[in-house]
């Protein structure tokens, strides 16, 4: 699984925005995160067309939250930049068909979408921008495998 940097962008901007309580412009947020302005320029464009962000004009304006963070959760920004959270062959899942030896693959690519999903929506943008991530993410990550890549376990190094 690749993540855009479309998408990791735009989590740390809106995570910027969260914290920030009040406008912010988008030289301001590209500043703050090393994001390119003209490509966060786009993600911003994207994240208003969603309706999860709102543009002002003039002195005291810039980019902010259309509603509190607590009620934007990650996958939602996601998939404002990305579109829906797994393709395969740039098809969603529940369109594909396997036969054969595959036929379970399409079990599998759900079951990875689900996996996402279950993290992706259950961590809000508060929740991301106060570092106060739901246990249940935590626990995920204390096994030192999940920090791992797999290849490294499968060489030995």
């Amino acid at each position: 699984m690749k993540v855009s940097a479309r998408a990791d962008y735009a989590l740390r901007a809106v995570a910027e925005l969260a914290r920030a309580g009040a406008p912010r412009t988008t030289s301001e947020l590209a500043a703050s995160q090393g994001i390119p302005r003209k490509f966060l320029e786009g993600i911003l464009t994207a994240l208003r067309d969603d309706r999860l962000v709102v543009g002002q004009r003039g002195i005291g304006g810039g980019y902010r939250l259309t509603r509190p963070a607590s009620e934007i959760t990650l996958a939602d920004v996601v998939r404002a930049v990305d579109g829906p959270l797994i393709f395969v062959r740039g098809e969603r899942p529940s369109g594909l068909e396997y036969e054969g030896a595959a036929a379970e693959l399409l079990t599998i690519w759900v079951a990875v979408r689900a996996s996402i999903r279950a993290v992706l929506e259950r961590v809000t943008v508060a929740d991301l921008a106060a570092g106060e991530l739901p246990e249940e993410i935590r626990i995920l990550v204390e096994d030192q495998a999940a920090w791992e890549d797999a290849q490294t376990n499968l060489s030995g190094e």
